[in-house]
């Protein structure tokens, strides 16, 4: 975000430095900028004026999900107001905001790196925050959980809050138990003794046993919803959002297993520190924001005075709607803002009642 001025440069050596990388070239400067001023006498350059960036102690690790999540949630910081930028060689993103650093991570071990410190924030899901039983402060492990924090002890994470979004929809996902369509298995006590297959072994071994129901449980590599096909298991857990893959591959879900959905944990460190828990209930705030501001859109319209009461009995609203008077007394200015699914049925309506002008448009946040 700060120039350096125009180089013909060929490089010596790179100097990290947090948030940027500094290097010092051989070169033939060209002092338009004014922000290069200490050379050598053969024009290596050995100092340059810089912004004050935060000390590494101070910077806020932030984990990114990488795979099924990864671009929703990279959408999701650039629609709060960070923009995450990759690289293709690495998985630590620039980010533009000094008092944070990224790193992409599977969402599997990110519960581990929240636990032992290496990260300080990030986002998973809750499915593997159960799987790996890291006690979690304010997470509702819904019996599928392992045993809590030993007593006297604190939690090593913290629930943040939970954000509902995922690679194809605004909805949690579910982990199902699934069978062939045209096998005799209706009911999980059906499978007393069969084998299952899952990629989510400890959470599904525990639902079993909740059950109390018997079963041989199998670790999936991948392509779980075929194991059934194949002949490989009796039945599977896989977590799905629309249950396309599943039906396309012939089976039928016979029960839940558990709802999850996107969290934003907090290392225990990070939470009791003033500075950084500043940050992420401001990161908090803004992803929350953002997320509640694609179900919504503003309308905004111009409304016969002798009608205003009939329109906004039509306008539902956060709050209430503003009215604004224009400079025709028989007019007024109306804006609210609606869910995007009730607009199509609501602007005829509007219409019908003599609104005229009206705009509708997308918004980037609603706190």
């Amino acid at each position: 975000p700060w120039g350096i001025g125009k180089f013909q440069m060929s490089g010596i050596a790179d100097i990290d430095l947090p948030g940027i990388t500094l290097r010092l070239f051989q070169c033939n400067l060209h002092r338009s900028s004014g922000i290069c001023h200490g050379l050598c006498a053969d024009h290596n350059v050995v100092s340059m004026s810089a912004p004050a960036f935060p000390s590494l102690s101070s910077q806020l690790k932030l984990g990114i999900p990488k795979g099924s999540l990864e671009e929703a949630t990279i959408s999701l910081f650039d629609r709060a107001g960070w923009k995450i930028h990759k690289h293709v060689r690495n998985y630590f993103p620039d980010i533009n905001d000094p008092e944070i650093t990224a790193r992409l991570c599977r969402v599997q071990e990110i519960p581990g790196y929240i636990r032992d410190g290496v990260l300080d924030l990030a986002l998973t899901g809750k499915d593997w925050l159960l799987e790996t039983g890291i006690p979690t402060e304010g997470l509702d492990c819904c019996g599928l959980g392992k045993d809590s924090a030993p007593a006297g002890s604190e939690a090593p994470a913290r629930l943040v809050s939970n954000l509902i979004y995922s690679k194809v929809s605004n909805r949690p996902a579910r982990w199902v138990l699934a069978v062939a369509g045209d096998s005799p298995y209706r009911s999980p006590a059906d499978l007393a003794g069969k084998r299952i297959s899952t990629e989510l072994e400890g959470v599904t071994r525990r639902y079993f046993d909740k059950l109390g129901i018997p079963v041989h449980i199998n670790y999936s590599w991948g392509a779980t919803e075929a194991k059934v096909v194949e002949g490989l298991a009796d039945a599977i857990v896989e977590v799905t959002e629309t249950e396309t893959t599943i039906r396309a591959h012939g089976l039928r879900v016979i029960d839940e297993v558990l709802a999850t959905n996107a969290v934003l944990i907090a290392g225990r460190a990070a939470w009791e520190d003033p500075v950084k828990r500043r940050k992420i209930e401001q990161i908090d705030l803004l992803l929350q924001g953002a997320l509640r501001a694609e179900s919504l859109v503003c309308l905004k319209m111009n409304a016969p005075s002798a009608r205003l009461d009939a329109i906004l009995d039509l306008l539902p609203s956060l709050n209430s709607p503003t009215v604004a008077s224009l400079r025709d007394p028989a007019w007024l200015s109306l804006e609210t803002v609606v869910d995007a699914d009730l607009v199509r049925d609501l602007i005829p309506r509007l219409r019908a009642q003599g609104a005229e002008g009206i705009l509708e448009y997308t918004l980037n946040k609603v706190i």
